[in-house]
């Protein structure tokens, strides 16, 4: 068994200038993460209104496809207009790892 994270730090548009404006952004982002049978959250920058840090996780069998699971949502999230992708943080955790 295989989990693998990423940690996506993310620009949201100048006019996110209140937590309700910054949720009309992340949630559909979330939503749109969880098609891909991952677990996704914003888990940081929860006061900021103009950045959001979202969280995805995913357990596969293979690592290949734990890594090609989040490749997808990674590019997803990338691929996005109304964000900035400041940087992605991924780590896998294998069988031996404690």
């Amino acid at each position: 068994m295989y989990t693998e994270t990423a940690v996506i730090d993310l620009l949201l548009p100048g006019d996110s200038r209140s937590l309700k404006q910054k949720r009309s952004y992340v949630r559909p982002i979330l939503a749109m993460l969880k098609k891909y049978e991952v677990s996704a959250a914003e888990v940081g920058f929860h006061d900021l209104h103009g950045r959001a840090r979202i969280g995805v996780a995913v357990v596969a069998a293979e690592p290949a496809q734990a890594r090609a699971v989040i490749d997808t949502c990674e590019n997803q999230v990338a691929g996005r207009p109304e964000v900035e992708v400041l940087s992605v943080k991924r780590r896998l955790y294998g069988e031996d790892d404690d």
